[in-house]
């Protein structure tokens, strides 16, 4: 111990004292909203808002039909249906989300009973951590958490992993000002809460507790609401406005229009008749704004959602915010951890040196084995766990690498006298009387240059030693070196502190580092290929980081450091200089936690969507910034606690899977889309030309609920259900300024939306002046000669009803095979034996249209269908499908030529 005293600690009186004016050592819990205002929340979604004010709309245009005796109680089926679209969008949502968190708070649980020793009233005693208080004086141990921040007061060999608040590993620890590091994130003299005793002991005062920690003011930031909406909410928010302005748009076209058809060569003018006229008038501009909403699509994004929630759980990714599955595809840039996230977290032999021998030999076996304070813990044999100095772990796991078991060498070998390790001597010796060799032997290990000086016999030239060191410090890589005498006297060899030898024997060096996770560099590789920007955030040396980024593929071996700032140069720097060149930035070093969220809020002024990742405290309140934040399994509950996704396997391969689960995912919530405002375009334009020729819909309030509700359900669900594509990693990330529905979204739904509109136009001409009892007697001349026929006809027979209702649901039928292959350039049958979902709802799509006909009767105003007709209905709407796929066999052919 560096500097013995004795401490009496704090007495009853001080204890209530500082409790009342600093509080319990305990973290202010964040304030979790109660179940049903979570509920109400899903209703703000813009697209649920816009059916909210249309479901309002309908139950006033029902009220009105039902209570004139213009309609029965059916009329109450579109407010209805309305509702429960609603209904299922939001309660789908709602408990797939507090399903996710409920697995979230059983893997997340915090103890706060954990024993700490204290000195109180002149005595050693033990007491809950929560119940420490400021004045305290603690008793550290190795193996042991941090409880508070409080300032060093005793130090023995005292190494304390701060990983979790800075990315560092290992930090030595003292209360000699000769030896503070000036380059540390936290002062060398004090220990933080949260971190844990690695090596060593010591005593500390405590100086903070609960919410005033370091810790504590991670925690408090990270339950900060950045209010930072979704790339996905922005598009839906433009769509909701959009069809806002273009249903009240064609709503008041068709109110105005009507009037001046009114008032045009009216001779005389009845009040009772104009009032009828303008309610029927205002009645059929509520119709277009109800038919314009498309009821199918938060049900459709919710679903999609909610399938990715489950498939990405069985990958090992427990998503909790639905929103997360999505803005992972948006994302331009990942700011990432590096301790636990880019490397394994568990410090490893990369090489080993040792000279004048080919093999492990007993002087080098029982040197590392005995000269150790370190253990491994057996109990999970498939992930053996070093307990204990890293470093010294990393030595033991190399020994069992290579089949020797280290505790029968240690158990079997009298240790004679020891000295621990110290940041001033920089090394540890051990004497024992080795089974061995028969004789007493001191080990010496510790820092190469410091062990090679002292020894006496060293095998090859020492500057052939140097270059290999400067070539692993290069490496940001820690180094050891050994030594050994065999003792034939009884001189003393431990005096004061220090060893005292004259021909100790220089064995080699090993060069030891915390390795890459395995499947991180392909994982950077993939993310950069897909125009995604990764930058390493790390609280570790500006060498070490900046040699993580070479070994992961991030920065080339000669880059220049503008590619790289310390955590000082960083807060220094104003919002206006880092906005500069904060795109070019690659590794930020020696980061504190409230750097990283800096970063984050900087990115996002320049309009990146960012996702966050990492496994420590330290990256709580940039997790909660970013719009994606990941957390490892095996990281802080602070950590876990702001992400929205956790990577149960910790593998950072699950961030470029997530990538392209979100882009995917976006696609599909495209195709539906233009599935969905096909029909509604066309329904539009349908009821918009009725209101001026002043002709009743074909298509009655049951059948427009199976078409808006039911059957784009279903087609929401076929579509939600087809699987990712990993082509979608060759794109660049969208941009959060593009509109959802593209240039080539729009031709489409415009083209065979109109289209939809002449052929469904022309049948219900051709029907009113053609009475028909099955479509063998349809004939395109008097088809073509009745389209501009506008005069009031025979009406509709309930089986030319049939007919057109059918035709109309068989027309989206194939059409939902166009989505599926939109944006693809392949042929909607394309993999089409791994799309089982899809085929299984298409068929249900079928067969309830078949049946909805066939036994709909009285409720969906519909006659049975001769098979016949069946057949010519299925043959001639599948060119909605045939005509499209020859144009993309043409573009395909044409592409491959082109190659």
């Amino acid at each position: 111990m560096e500097q013995k005293h004795h401490y009496t600690g704090l007495s009853d009186a001080q204890i209530l004292e500082s409790r009342k004016k600093h509080g319990e050592n305990i973290l202010t819990p964040p304030q979790k909203d109660p179940w049903w205002k979570e509920f109400l929340e899903k209703f703000t979604d813009p697209i649920i808002v816009i059916l909210l004010i249309a479901l309002v709309l309908s139950i006033g245009v029902s009220y009105y039909e039902f209570f004139s005796g213009h309609a029965g109680f059916s009329t109450f089926f579109e407010p209805l249906g309305i509702l429960i679209a609603v209904l299922l969008a939001t309660v789908v949502g709602f408990l797939f989300e507090q399903s996710a968190n409920k697995r979230f708070e059983v893997l997340n649980k915090v103890n706060d009973d954990t024993l700490v020793k204290v000195i109180r009233n002149g005595n050693v005693c033990q007491i809950t951590k929560k119940e420490v208080v400021v004045g305290d004086i603690v008793i550290l141990e190795t193996g042991e958490e941090i409880v508070a921040d409080g300032e060093l007061l005793e130090t023995v060999s005292l190494q304390i992993n701060e990983s979790t608040l800075t990315g560092e590993p290992v930090c030595k620890k003292t209360v000699n000002p000769a030896d503070f590091d000036k380059d540390a994130t936290y002062p060398s003299n004090q220990a933080m809460k949260g971190t844990t005793v690695v090596d060593g002991h010591g005593i500390m005062q405590v100086l903070k507790v609960g919410d005033a920690t370091e810790y504590g003011k991670v925690y408090e930031g990270a339950q900060i609401d950045s209010s930072v909406e979704t790339p996905l909410n922005q598009q839906l928010d433009k769509l909701a406005d959009l069809i806002t302005k273009t249903s009240y748009g064609i709503a008041v076209l068709i109110i105005v229009g009507r009037l001046i058809g009114y008032f045009v060569g009216l001779e005389t003018f009845d009040w009772i008749l104009f009032g009828s006229y303008l309610l029927n008038t205002v009645m059929i501009a509520v119709t277009v704004i109800v038919v314009a909403v498309p009821e199918g699509l938060p049900m459709s994004v919710t679903l999609r959602l909610a399938l990715s929630m489950k498939r990405m759980l069985s990958t090992n990714n427990l998503v909790r915010k639905m929103h997360a599955c999505e803005t992972m595809g948006a994302a331009t840039v990942i700011c990432t951890d590096k301790t636990g996230t880019l490397t394994q977290n568990q410090m490893k032999i990369y090489e080993t040196k040792f000279y004048g021998s080919d093999g492990i030999t007993e002087i080098i076996k029982e040197g590392i084995s005995v000269n150790s304070t370190a253990y491994l813990d057996y109990s999970d044999k498939e992930k053996i766990r070093a307990l204990g100095n890293p470093t010294e772990g990393a030595l033991l796991l190399w020994l069992h690498e290579n089949g020797i078991n280290y505790l029968p060498l240690r158990e079997e070998t009298e240790v004679v006298e020891q000295l621990t390790f110290s940041t001033e001597r920089k090394y540890m010796a051990t004497i024992v009387n080795s089974p061995l060799l028969g004789k007493k032997v001191i080990y010496v290990k510790g820092a190469p240059e410091i062990v090679l000086n002292l020894s006496k016999n060293v095998p090859v030239k020492e500057e052939e030693i140097h270059t290999q060191l400067l070539q692993y410090q290069n490496q940001a890589m820690r180094t050891l070196g050994f030594a050994y005498q065999i003792i034939e006297d009884e001189k003393t060899y431990i005096k004061e502190g220090k060893v005292v030898v004259e021909n100790l024997t220089f064995v080699g060096i090993v060069a030891i580092s915390d390795p890459v996770r395995s499947e991180v560099p392909d994982a950077v590789k993939n993310c950069l290929a897909a125009g995604i920007a990764v930058k390493i955030v790390t609280g570790d040396t500006p060498g070490t980081a900046k040699e993580i980024g070479r070994q992961i593929g991030l920065l080339g071996q000669n880059e220049d450091e503008s590619h790289h700032l310390t955590g000082t140069e960083f807060t220094a720097m104003s919002d206006e200089e880092l906005l500069s060149r904060i795109l070019d930035l690659k590794i930020l070093s020696r980061a504190r936690p409230m750097d990283k969220q800096r970063l984050v809020q900087l990115l996002q002024k320049k309009g990146q969507v960012v996702s966050v990742t990492g496994d420590g405290t330290n990256d709580a309140p940039a997790l909660n910034a970013a719009q994606v934040g990941l957390s490892m399994g095996d990281g802080t509950s602070v950590a876990k606690e702001a992400s929205d996704i956790t990577i149960l396997d910790n593998s950072f391969s699950s961030i470029s899977r997530a990538v392209m689960w979100g882009r995917s995912l976006y696609q599909n919530i495209q195709r539906f889309i233009l599935f969905q405002m096909t029909i509604n375009v066309a329904a539009c334009i349908i009821v918009l030309i009725g209101a001026f020729l002043g002709t009743e819909s074909p298509l009655t309030v049951t059948q427009m609920l199976w078409v808006n509700l039911i059957m784009d359900t279903f087609a929401a669900l076929a579509l939600a259900s087809l699987p990712p594509s990993e082509k979608v990693m060759k794109d660049k990330p969208r941009k959060t300024t593009d509109f959802i529905i593209s240039k080539q979204m729009w031709k489409s739904i415009l083209g065979i939306g109109i289209f939809f509109v002449l052929i469904l136009f022309g049948l219900v001409q051709y029907f009113k002046h053609a009475d028909i009892t099955s479509l063998q007697q349809f004939y395109f001349g008097d088809f073509f000669k009745n389209y501009f026929n506008f005069g009031k006809g025979n009406g509709l027979s309930p089986y030319e009803l049939s007919l057109f209702f059918t035709i109309f649901v068989m027309l989206q039928f194939w059409n939902m095979f166009n989505a599926k292959a939109f944006m693809t350039g392949k042929s909607a049958f394309t993999n089409i034996g791994k799309c089982g979902g899809f085929l299984a709802i298409a068929a249900v799509i079928l067969v309830g249209q078949w049946l909805i006909v066939t036994i709909g009767g009285e409720m969906f105003n519909v006659t049975s269908l001769k098979p016949a007709d069946w057949g010519i209905i299925i043959g001639v709407t599948s060119l909605v499908l045939w005509l499209p796929e020859i144009t993309r066999l043409k573009e395909k052919v044409k592409s491959l030529s082109i190659q």
